[in-house]
């Protein structure tokens, strides 16, 4: 027997307010008040970064101010994504026991096939690429992330239905290297959206919804039902935006960070995504682990997972760092896509060796 699942859709919303109505469905659902529930979600026009990443890094911020384009930092890992009325986004909330107690990589692409399932009755031939994307002919046109919060498993992904390169390209900050490495000269070769794809025929957002809908029931075992999102779920979200998610001191948590005097940076590129280490050093000869900062755009969880192993490590031997951040994954229960303890003191240890980034 499929499991029910109830589907919400607020309409069209800011950036910040989407992701903090995000939040509020994760508590709805832990505290019982929700069961098992999809979110189709609208953008106003909106630059996100992934849950640790450097916002100055990833986003013009001064273009997306002239441009009146919001910013906004998400509550999944993964990168710098943007965001606008042509993109449809969707989330599922889910007890965890509802696809198996699958890991999270497992999660991922078990959800991924069933979306792409979904997109391919469209007209398209849509594939999972790993760890996380969902592709066409080798370009992405669905990029997904999300985590275990005790027994909610939080899911998410967009849709490019429709895209404006120079919109996406003037708002993110897209690395040279990134697109070296994928011998690309520009990101938007990098992606496609149904527009190019299918021209005339291109769907509605309405069959696009009902097409992830189809994919998910036969992928997933569910059963979807209309609703409405409860009053008290929304007045949380309002809440939720209000104090913590819409606020400019968790949108600017980690900002700038490289542009610190006195610390080091180092990256390491794994199959789980990149991660980049800032150290500042102390101890006599700077043999400790003053601070550290993670950044990139990798999935762990739970969210706060990575300010706990900074936590950890303050004030540590560098020389004991590997059995130190072995013994903080031993000692939790950590999910991860594809990223390992060793990802991280690779990091860090690129920090350690290399010059001052200031």
């Amino acid at each position: 027997m499929n499991t029910q699942v109830r589907v919400f859709d607020a309409g069209l919303l800011d950036g910040r307010a989407n992701i903090a109505l995000d939040q509020a469905m994760i508590d709805a659902h832990q505290s019982n008040r929700i069961g098992d529930s999809l979110r189709f979600i609208h953008f106003r026009p909106t630059a996100l970064v992934g849950r640790h990443q450097d916002l100055r890094a990833e986003i013009d911020l001064d273009h997306c101010r002239a441009n009146g384009i919001g910013v906004g930092r998400r509550i999944t890992g993964g990168g710098a994504i943007f965001l606008d009325e042509g993109q449809l986004g969707w989330a599922l909330a889910l007890s965890r026991e509802t696809l198996g107690q699958l890991s999270l990589g497992d999660v991922a692409a078990r959800i991924c096939k069933a979306a792409a399932d979904g997109l391919s009755r469209l007209g398209v031939t849509a594939r999972f690429r790993p760890r996380n994307d969902i592709e066409v002919d080798g370009r992405k046109i669905s990029g997904t992330g999300g985590f275990h919060d005790g027994d909610t498993l939080f899911y998410q992904g967009t849709v490019l239905v429709e895209l404006d390169p120079g919109r996406l390209l003037g708002a993110l900050r897209v690395p040279r290297a990134k697109l070296e490495k994928r011998q690309l000269d520009s990101a938007a070769q990098r992606v496609v959206c149904l527009r190019e794809l299918l021209g005339d025929a291109t769907p509605t957002i309405g069959a696009v919804e009902d097409a992830l809908l189809a994919g998910f029931s036969a992928g997933l075992g569910l059963d979807f039902v209309r609703s409405h999102l409860p009053e008290d779920v929304l007045a949380d979200a309002r809440r939720i935006e209000r104090d913590w998610i819409g606020s400019d001191a968790f949108v600017a948590e980690i900002d700038g960070v490289g542009e610190t005097g006195g610390v080091t940076a180092g990256t390491h590129h794994g199959p789980g995504g990149q991660i980049t280490a800032y150290l500042s050093r102390g101890g006599i000869g700077g043999t400790r682990i003053s601070q550290v900062l993670l950044t990139g755009d990798f999935f762990v969880a739970p969210p706060r997972v990575v300010l706990d192993l900074e936590a950890h490590l303050r004030n540590t031997p560098l020389s004991d760092l590997r059995s130190n951040v072995a013994h903080f994954f031993s000692s939790r229960s950590i999910a991860a896509i594809s990223i390992t303890a060793d990802d991280f003191c690779a990091a860090i240890e690129s920090a350690a060796r290399d010059g001052p980034t200031a």
